[in-house]
């Protein structure tokens, strides 16, 4: 596979769309009332973000 092809595989982008869910379910976590709720939504919100780069890494390799 050439990096063209790479680069616009649906996989890349599935990956992204995901990542992006869990840190908006991260980020609305900050706004319910439970205990350990800050830490819940940082560990969501470190997640999402790291999924997403290995995403945009994907892409990009």
């Amino acid at each position: 596979m050439n990096t063209t092809e790479n680069a616009n595989s649906e996989r890349h982008y599935i990956i992204i769309v995901i990542a992006i869910i869990i840190g908006l379910f991260g980020v609305y976590l900050r706004f319910a009332d439970f205990p350990y709720n800050n830490i819940v939504a940082n560990i969501l919100l470190i997640t999402g973000v790291g999924i997403a780069l290995k995403g945009v890494f994907g892409i990009l390799e």
